[in-house]
């Protein structure tokens, strides 16, 4: 796992990314936090949202992601914010291999920059709240409206 700490808008913060697989990050994000809900963020992709949308979400169930599953089973809660990074899907391709693929160059410049908004969403929650921040950010950037992706291969 790597971590890191620091502070937003005079809050003390603790970055957390699991190395280990995304069905068992629970465990490694309850042993750093000994989760506090009420002050968790929990950022991660989302295969059902097209490329380039980004969604705050307040609890609620794992939506099939193993990853946010693994979170829910090891803490013993839904009640934790989620901001979702859209990233799309491809029917013909199993999910357990899309997800692990490198996005063509085109979308990856989107994902990097729905990324960058997502930690701008993170820093709005923190020091604006979270019903100021699903207003800002509850949005989709430009991109067509289908949830297909383009990615081709692991390279």
């Amino acid at each position: 796992m790597e971590t890191g700490e620091g502070v937003i808008e005079g809050a003390g913060v603790t970055l957390i990314k699991p190395l280990t697989y995304m069905n068992r990050s629970g465990s490694v994000v309850w042993s750093q936090l000994r989760m506090n809900s009420a002050h968790s963020i929990v950022i991660h992709d989302d295969i059902d949202m097209a490329p380039g949308k980004l969604k705050i979400k307040a609890g609620g169930g794992a939506g099939g992601h193993k990853g946010i599953l693994s979170i829910i089973e090891t803490s013993g809660t839904r009640d934790f914010l989620r901001i979702k990074i859209g990233v799309g899907k491809d029917a013909l391709i199993p999910v357990e291999d899309y997800v692990l693929m490198r996005f063509p160059p085109g979308e990856a410049a989107l994902i990097k920059e729905v990324v960058s908004l997502a930690a701008s969403a993170a820093a709005c929650v923190i020091s604006e709240g979270i019903a100021v921040a699903m207003n800002k950010f509850n949005k989709r950037l430009d991109t067509p409206d289908e949830t297909q992706s383009g990615r081709r291969g692991n390279d």
